[in-house]
This record gives structure tokens, sequence and C-alpha cells, in this order.
């Protein structure tokens, strides 16, 4: 498992040089402005918590690999409220009709973030343990590198309005190890899983589409962050 890990490390650094992170990082544009890709971003962010709940956890299990996984879905099924608490931070929280939010959450801007969705749905409603554990792998390191680059975003915009943050902030990163767990002894026995050369196979093309299709939604966020002020993806269009 140990060479499957490595291959997560080496995608993650190619992860972090992707187009979105660099405009992110980039402090002539206004901090706000940088985090404006946020509501396009909602679907897969409060779905991600039912994934936690109904699609990674599997209880009762006697398999140690799906007890890991039910560990860490419990860490991981109820970041979306620090997301919603941030929305206020953030000045997005706009009043809006039940049938414009609904048109929003399913509309074409909002696209990409549902497809990630159902992408991650095709990669682990019927996988086993072990391939579950290497998406989670994959979500985890795609996580910590978009809030590491956010949480600095925070800090930008805490210093101009002096309002704390959640979700955009070292509070989550710090949840957001870039693994499924922290624990020294769990991440040995991680490592020391033993794959086939077929389960070592499937495991680098699971890496490889997973991060795939985590590239694309950072194209697309991007679009939209250059594209619209922040609050402008909630106006009625």
């Amino acid at each position: 498992m140990q060479e499957v890990l490595t291959f997560i490390e080496n995608k993650k650094q190619e992860f972090a040089d992707l187009p979105l992170f660099e405009f992110m990082r980039d402090k002539s544009i206004d901090p706000r402005q940088r985090l404006s890709w946020a509501p396009y971003a909602a679907p897969f962010i409060m779905n991600f918590g039912e994934m936690n709940k109904y699609v990674f956890r599997d209880e009762p299990t006697s398999d140690p690999i799906q007890a890991i996984i039910n560990k860490h879905s419990y860490e991981d099924d109820h970041h979306w409220l620090w997301f919603l608490e941030d929305f206020k931070q953030l000045g997005i929280d706009q009043s809006l009709k039940l049938s414009e939010a609904l048109r929003f959450l399913w509309g074409e801007e909002t696209e990409i973030s549902r497809w990630l969705v159902y992408q991650l749905y095709k990669f682990t409603l019927q996988a086993d343990s072990l391939q579950k554990l290497i998406v989670i792998e994959v979500i985890e390191a795609t996580g910590n590198v978009m809030f590491s680059v956010a949480a600095d975003i925070g800090k930008e915009i805490k210093a101009i309005t002096q309002k704390e943050f959640l979700y955009f902030a070292n509070f989550h990163l710090n949840v957001e190890t870039g693994h499924t767990t922290g624990s020294p002894g769990i991440e040995e026995f991680i490592q020391e899983i033993q794959l086939t050369e077929k389960t070592r196979q499937e495991a680098f093309e699971i890496v490889e589409q997973v991060f795939d299709v985590f590239t694309k939604f950072t194209h697309e966020l991007l679009v939209h962050a250059k594209k619209d002020k922040i609050g402008q993806a909630l106006k009625v269009r």
C-alpha cells in the first residue's frame, strides 16, 4: 500500500499547482474574490456529509479497514455546517425564494459540483473497503491542498473584517490532515496493507481517476471565480 500512498502524494503535489490555486494565492486580487467560487461548490460540499454517512460508513463491521473508514466518516460528516456559517461571514447569505435556491443548486452553473458527487458515488457505492479507503485518501489529499490555501485567504479576510471563519480557516485545515487518519498506529497499519499486483494496478487507476474528476472540478470553479464577484452567484438571473 505504501506505493499507492506515495503515488497519491505525488499526484497531490501536481494538484497543488493547478490554476485555481494559483488564482487563490494571488494577493493582488481581493481575498473575497478569491473565494467567490464557494457557492458553486455547494452541492458537493453539502453532499459530502451524506456520502460519509451513507456510502463510506458501513456498520457494524469486522473488517479493520472498514472500521478505520467508519471512524473517519464521523469526523467528516458535519463540515458542511462550518461552510454555512462562513456564508454569513462572507456576506453571501442572501434571502432567496425556495424556487430560486433550487434553480441555482440544480442549474447549469453548479452542474460540475453535482457531477463530482455522482462520480464519487460511482467509485465508492459498490466498492470494497480497500477501494473506498483509496478514494478517501485522494479526497483527503485534494482537501488538504484546497484548505491550506483557503485558510490563508480566511486570515486575510479576518484582518479586514474582524470576522472569524470556520470552513475557510485553520480550524478546518487542522482536521484535514491529508490522510484518512492522523493516528500513527493506524497510519502504519494502512501503509503495511499487502496488495496483489492486480489490486495495486486497480488502486493506481482509482487514484488517477479520482484526481482527474477533482481537477475538472477546480477548472470549472476557476471559471466562476474569475467571472463573478463574491455573492453574484446567488442573485437571480
